[in-house]
């Protein structure tokens, strides 16, 4: 079968879907994959390198992340949203529409990130079949569980609240989503939330397990299907002989990350890690984003690292300083690493919170507040809990035995049987 994937944002967007498209095309499908990249990141040499079709589109994406974070740092949830539409996605609205047209015209079935409303609309006008993908269970309506910052007043009362929710969210972010449903002639579907930034027919929600609580109270056409992991073999990376003999010559260091965010926050985030390390008085590896700290350097007991999958070296740390992003946790995680979280904006404050929940982390430590103190005391702290480390290595085992990318091909492919005319 011809499958056509679109996927819109930053690496952790991309990455889950590009071990999608790998599933299936393992799976005997040919696979197109088109990306929206909001940091301008090319995945052209590993889509080549796996057999899948990939184009970028656009080519390039005027958005000024370091920026748009200095700007958005204190804004609430639907204003920051709203805000980052219209800078890093209305303005390039209709080359991804065109580009989901010639998708979904090249291909028998479509799979859209669960933003991408114009693929979901060019698959209705061409009568294909449309299904999505959800990287953070955090929107899907579940009585069994309030809305992000709603207080859990039971199952009557959390309805009240999921409906409220999409009141909101309608009247925040309707006319601009629906645009170029009514541009189109076509009748956008009645709520934004709930109805348009997802298939009805098959969601897969790409969350291990672990992390979903009452997820038997979803509606049906919400799957579970687990994290979509690229496996080390799909990307083939070496590690640098100069960080092998960093990581033999002393204790499991702590890795610290902000992920794609630290681009926008380069040097402060690089000041606050180095900072922090240095008040711990541990070994670390910090993802570089400075050219103060050259990748592949070291200074000290810190080792300064690029770009790289970040599974593989996770496994040789005893902790992660991160961000809060659903990828980063649930890499941190499969890796048996407890986590320290600096959440930037809710979805990565509700991941802080699951970590915490399960034993996996302490307290979140939000970025508007943060301080070298404060991180360097957390990280003391984890180091020295091995109550977390132990819950860090029974979460691992659990998601050691979960195939998120073989759960969501066998889904597919029951909804591809059961969508097909033959």
């Amino acid at each position: 079968m011809k499958i056509g994937i679109q996927t819109w944002g930053s690496n952790g967007d991309i990455r889950p879907m590009l071990a999608l498209a790998n599933g299936l095309q393992k799976a005997g499908h040919v696979v197109t994959l088109v990306a929206s990249s909001i940091d301008n990141h090319r995945y052209h040499d590993i889509c080549a390198q796996l057999g899948i079709v990939y184009r970028q589109v656009p080519e390039y994406i005027d958005f000024d992340m370091q920026g748009f974070a200095q700007r958005s740092f204190r804004m609430h949830p639907l204003q920051w949203l709203r805000a980052l539409l219209d800078e890093a996605f209305f303005p390039c609205e209709q080359a991804v529409y065109q580009a989901a047209q010639q998708l979904v015209a090249d291909n028998d079935v479509v799979i859209g990130h669960h933003f991408l409303y114009p693929l979901k609309l060019a698959a209705l006008q061409q009568h294909k079949p449309f299904f999505s993908v959800t990287l953070c269970h955090a929107p899907i309506p579940n009585p069994a569980v309030p809305p992000l910052s709603f207080s859990d007043w039971g199952h009557h009362f959390n309805k009240l609240s999921w409906k409220l929710l999409d009141v909101v969210f309608n009247w925040a972010l309707k006319k601009p989503l629906t645009r170029l449903w009514r541009e189109a002639g076509e009748t956008p579907p009645a709520n934004m939330l709930t109805e348009l930034l997802t298939s009805q027919q098959l969601n897969l929600v790409a969350v291990d397990p672990l992390f979903c609580r009452s997820f038997e109270h979803w509606p049906a056409h919400h799957q579970l299907c687990g994290f979509l992991n690229l496996t080390e073999d799909a990307e083939k990376w070496l590690m640098p002989d100069s960080l092998c003999h960093f990581l033999d010559s002393g204790a499991a260091p702590v890795y610290l990350t902000f992920g794609s965010l630290q681009q926008a926050v380069a040097d402060w985030s690089m000041d606050l890690f180095v900072d922090a390390v240095n008040l711990a008085g541990c070994r670390a590896i910090i993802q570089t984003s400075s050219e103060r700290y050259p990748a592949d350097s070291q200074s000290g007991t810190i080792y300064f690292i690029g770009r790289h999958p970040h599974q593989p070296l996770f496994q040789r740390c005893a902790a992660v300083v991160h961000h809060g992003g659903a990828g980063t946790t649930h890499a941190a995680t499969r890796a048996a690493c407890p986590s320290v979280v600096v959440p930037f904006m809710d979805e990565q404050l509700f991941w802080a919170r699951q970590l915490q929940k399960l034993g996996l982390a302490g307290k979140p430590l939000p970025a508007k507040t943060i301080n070298a103190q404060a991180l360097a005391n957390a990280i003391k702290t984890v180091l020295a809990s091995r109550d977390m480390q132990e819950k860090s290595r029974l979460a691992s085992q659990s998601m050691q035995t979960h195939d998120g990318v073989a759960s969501a091909v066998h889904l597919l492919n029951l909804s591809f049987f059961a969508t097909d005319p033959g």
